[in-house]
């Protein structure tokens, strides 16, 4: 289940008079070690209690992402056409981003199973 799933699911519980701690033991049942972390269920129940509606994230001040945009994405899965046998690291030293942006790229949006230090599909 996706976060933005859990947290309706945490905005149900809230409306319902359930606790944080309840809401985290049914999130615990429903979705194992998927769950959302014990933080984060407190605090999306403390964002409800004062009155935010939304279950988007907020937006952070800072420099925006320049490493996962179309470009980007269509590189890495030119490279693993390549050589699916291609080292997460070797693709970090072509294309100039960092290994957690190759791993986001290779398992968010070109839906790769399995992304550890050899790329397979």
């Amino acid at each position: 289940m996706s976060q933005f799933e859990q947290r309706a699911n945490i905005k149900f519980c809230f409306k319902l008079g359930k606790t944080a701690a309840e809401t985290l033991e049914c999130l615990k049942t429903v979705n194992g070690d998927e769950a959302l972390k014990k933080t984060a269920v407190y605090d999306w129940f403390k964002r409800f209690k004062n009155g935010q509606e939304s279950l988007e994230d907020e937006e952070r001040s800072g420099r925006p992402s320049t490493s996962k945009n179309d470009e980007t994405i269509e590189k890495v899965k030119n490279l693993v056409q390549s050589d699916r046998r291609l080292h997460i690291q070797d693709m970090v030293n072509v294309l100039g981003i960092s290994y957690g942006s190759v791993q986001n790229i290779s398992k968010d949006d070109l839906g790769m199973r399995r992304v550890v230090q050899i790329v397979t599909f």
